[in-house]
């Protein structure tokens, strides 16, 4: 188990010998002896007898030979800390019951009977075992194991750890056990099954495993039998799933799907992040609500414990946790929030006097532009003239010639009213109403060209001056609210970081970005340009998409070219954006998401003194900027972070990083 909370999980489809248990109890074994970093092994139902017995269960050889069997799995894991849970059948008091039994360090910590028994089509178990209720016995005695728990309100705990288990068809039905355990804290829950193959039911049985994961808010790690188990009328397939909170993290092979020779072990392991189930329990409020309903009696909890050391994680930890990595998958996603972010547009417009302009300010920026896309979309989609929108490009002292001409040229084919306003004779009469000389150069008596000129001269000198550029942002927002309904354009990412000047780009009346990270704004345009557009307007769009993220507001290189790099000064976005997701939506620590950020799969290889000193930058920022985000305009949430503070995100403005940055 690895000290920041993940824990490593495998089920096994162990090759099974029906009706020889010292044979299964050995392939157990075997199987177990190649997953010695997996902290707990999950095996399927009846792994130490096979399913298939049939009248063989009635035999008492089988019964008590599965006992010994039972009895060297405990011996051969004497010295072993990981949690094993096999399947066999047990007789107590003349009733025979399916049993899932649990095995540490030499130790048999319980018994976890099946409470619910398929007899129909080509199941028959109520014919050989009794299904487990709460009226039954609370223990049993086993020759040379002692008294050993037995009933359905066994949990496992290890600290943070609370493993429930059921068996196979408990999972089937409507309310199973693995919920009322979820509600008495169970985070891993376990099924042993023996589920067989036939069209179409390996699909809705990952279905099952991956929404019932969801509806717990647990991991569900499911283990069925193999090939080796089939007779007579059934094949078995070795279905092995891991699936935590809703999303699949491993999946066996299976026969269908290029099983390989008979002899083969089968298994899916994955590490579990137990911080981010716990996150989520918090935040999900109606979670423990059903525990008074379901929950008659406590759960008895039965403690072990495991090793806990640093390991290397095998999770799949994308870069980019805003973007999916499968096309398909990404082009939906876009589609997805573009008709969301219109939706929620053509509300608001709806609430507007009959044809009252609405105004954005187009840069020829990713923001501003898909702003503009989705006003456009919107207005074609409610039979709404594009002339009712207002875009106004607002050339400043850091304005390059390409964003100005993508800004001109976008507007103008995309047929929507356009103006353009130079803010740069206003912004140097504000300069000298205020005495303020931007990077020490008075602006007494000099023209907009002979001021532009001398900032030029200086730009590789300069590093930063916070009145000029915050002068230009609020003259540009003055013209903007103005003119009439004002559409924002600043992204989740900005927001995150504060990078926005307040009463300036920070405000609008209605901003259809909010809740998009700029690692997603890019594939969105994209997106657009791909199915809505070609010719001359996916052009642009693509040049808007490659274009160096700058809010354009320090003077250009006396070349032309942009000098003011957004993450040149804080960092690349992709970190960014990786940390936000991390600390909003799991709440890790910051000692977590270094470790996360170390097995990300980025774009580009960071180092790791980057990484952290770009974690320090999110941190800081976040917390000082706090005060921004207590009063932006309202937007559509489109994902599952918000920081809006109406909806998700409620933090004081004057709260304290210094806990946080301890961490690193």
């Amino acid at each position: 188990m690895h000290p920041l909370g993940f824990i490593r999980v495998s089920a096994l489809s162990s090759v099974t010998s029906v009706a020889d248990p010292r044979a299964n109890v050995r392939a157990v074994l075997n199987a177990g002896s190649s997953l010695v970093d997996s902290d707990i092994l999950v095996f399927p139902e009846l792994s130490l007898s096979g399913y298939t017995c049939g009248e063989l269960f009635l035999q008492s050889t089988l019964l008590e030979s599965c006992i010994d069997a039972l009895r060297e799995l405990i011996s051969e894991t004497a010295i072993d800390h990981r949690l094993w849970v096999v399947g066999l059948p047990l007789k107590i008091n003349g009733c025979l019951f399916n049993v899932a039994a649990a095995v540490h360090h030499g130790q048999l910590l319980g018994f976890v009977p099946k409470q619910y028994l398929p007899t129909y089509q080509e199941f028959y178990e109520a014919r050989w075992f009794t299904p487990g209720s709460a009226d039954l016995p609370s223990s049993v005695r086993i020759e040379g194991l002692g008294e050993v728990p037995f009933g359905i309100d066994l949990l496992f705990e290890c600290g943070e750890v609370v493993v429930g288990v059921e068996i196979c068809e408990d999972l089937w039905i409507p309310v199973p056990p693995s919920s009322i355990q979820a509600l008495a804290g169970a985070n891993v829950l376990l099924n042993l099954s023996a589920s067989n193959e036939t069209i179409g039911k390996a699909s809705y049985r990952k279905n099952l495993v991956t929404s019932q994961s969801g509806r717990c808010l647990a991991a569900y790690v499911y283990a069925s039998s193999g090939p080796t188990e089939s007779t007579t009328d059934i094949v078995f397939g070795g279905h092995c799933l891991i699936a935590e909170n809703g999303v699949v993290l491993a999946e066996s092979s299976r026969v269908g799907t290029g099983w390989a020779s008979e002899g083969a072990i089968h298994h899916a392991t994955a590490d579990i992040d137990l911080g981010r189930l716990s996150h989520d329990r918090q935040v999900t409020g109606t979670f423990p609500q059903g525990a008074s309903r379901w929950i008659e009696k406590p759960f008895r909890k039965i403690p072990f414990s495991l090793t806990r050391e640093a390991r290397t994680l095998t999770r799949n930890i994308p870069g980019l946790p805003f973007v999916p990595k499968d096309n398909h998958e990404l082009e939906g996603r876009c589609q997805e929030i573009f008709e969301i972010q219109c939706a929620a547009l053509a509300k608001r417009v709806a609430q507007l006097p009959p044809k009252s302009p609405f105004v954005i300010g187009v840069s020829g920026g990713l923001d501003s532009t898909l702003a503009l896309l989705v006003a456009t979309a919107m207005c074609d989609a409610n039979k709404i003239d594009r002339q009712q929108i207002h875009g106004i490009t607002m050339p400043g002292f850091g304005t390059s010639n390409r964003t100005l001409q993508n800004a001109v040229q976008l507007m103008s084919e995309l047929g929507v009213k356009s103006t353009r306003i130079d803010i740069r004779e206003n912004c140097l009469q504000v300069f000298q109403d205020l005495s303020h000389k931007p990077f020490g150069l008075s602006v007494e008596g000099k023209s907009v060209v002979e001021f532009q000129t001398a900032i030029e001269a200086l730009a590789a000198k300069h590093q930063s001056d916070i009145v000029f550029e915050n002068v230009q942002a609020r003259v540009r927002t003055l013209y903007l609210m103005s003119r009439g309904f004002v559409l924002g354009t600043g992204d989740l990412s900005e927001q995150a970081l504060g990078w926005s000047t307040y009463n300036g780009d920070h405000m609008s009346m209605y901003n259809v970005n909010c809740s998009i990270p700029k690692t997603l704004v890019t594939f969105l345009i994209r997106y657009v340009a791909k199915h809505q557009f070609e010719g001359e307007i996916r052009r642009i769009l693509l040049s808007i998409a490659d274009t160096p993220i700058s809010p354009e507001l320090l003077p250009l290189s006396q070349n032309g070219d942009i000098q003011q790099s957004t993450e040149s000064t804080i960092g690349p976005y992709e970190l960014h954006d990786f940390f936000l997701y991390h600390f909003v939506r799991t709440g890790a620590s910051p000692e977590k998401i270094l470790l996360l950020a170390e097995h990300a799969q980025f774009s580009v290889d960071y180092e790791a003194t980057e990484i952290r000193k770009t974690l320090k930058v999110f941190l800081t920022r976040f917390f000082a900027n706090q005060f921004k985000r207590s009063c932006v305009p309202d937007g559509p949430k489109v994902g599952s972070i918000s920081l809006s503070p109406r909806s998700d995100w409620r933090m004081p403005s004057d709260a304290s990083v210094e806990t946080w940055l301890r961490g690193l």
